[in-house]
């Protein structure tokens, strides 16, 4: 490129997106002089998504400005609780994250998930059309236009990717209510209805069930139920409103 030359600052929450030698304080940066501000900051690696205020020369600019020679451009991370507009705050998970999607179903959160890799315009595509924020680690997919919203899971730690999208969205949280293998809503069952999908030792066992509405699956307190009621005790303490 051979046009305005400009200095990016991004913010500290921002930096591990883009190249080490950006990651220091304002760089200078020559443009085309046509490209907008949010074009110059995705090709420096950092998703729109993952943006909030742009300042440019201190005052907040949108994504649509097109940087003129000098200008010192200060791009700020998404504020937190990031409030999305519009539709009930769903989510749509890839491929990739499905623990973290049963976790926040396990929370009652609505959670699509694709447990098979559809690609990044089918993603892109739904999101948009059941007005559900993307989350992913691809970069690529949270750069597509025909997003609704998105937003980017920072760990490879199921424990901390479900602290991050809490602090983040700060979704409402009603455990307990959504099947985890299907996102459906679940309602209490006797033994008699769910018998069919019980062992011998569980008949025996167990007298308190719910049921998938959508899958027909069964749920009781098994043998992992104090695991998962650390889980929901947890979220409930630090994120419930």
């Amino acid at each position: 490129m051979n046009g305005p030359e400009i200095h990016v600052e991004f913010a500290p929450e921002l930096r591990p997106f883009v190249a080490g030698d950006r990651r220091r304080g304002a760089t200078p940066l020559v443009t085309d002089g046509v490209s907008t501000l949010g074009h110059v900051v995705e090709s420096l690696g950092v998703p729109l998504t993952e943006v909030g205020t742009l300042l440019v020369d201190g005052r907040p600019v949108p994504v649509a400005h097109v940087p003129r020679a000098g200008e010192s451009v200060t791009v700020r991370p998404v504020e937190r609780p990031q409030r999305v507009p519009g539709a009930p705050l769903r989510f749509l998970l890839d491929v990739h994250l499905g623990t973290l999607a049963r976790r926040l179903r396990l929370l009652g959160v609505d959670t699509a998930y694709e447990s098979t890799d559809i690609g990044d315009p089918a993603l892109a595509a739904r999101s948009a059309a059941e007005k559900r924020v993307m989350l992913s680690r691809d970069r690529g997919l949270l750069r597509r236009r025909e997003l609704w919203a998105g937003g980017y899971v920072y760990s490879t730690r199921p424990e901390e990717q479900l602290r991050d999208v809490l602090d983040r969205f700060r979704p409402e949280l009603r455990p307990w209510t959504r099947c985890t293998a299907c996102n459906g809503l679940l309602k209490e069952a006797t033994k008699d209805e769910v018998a069919d999908q019980l062992a011998g030792g569980t008949r025996r066992t167990y007298d308190v069930f719910a049921q998938c509405t959508a899958c027909g699956r069964a749920y009781w307190k098994g043998a992992h139920h104090e695991q998962l009621e650390a889980i929901v005790e947890r979220a409930l303490t630090e994120y419930a409103s």
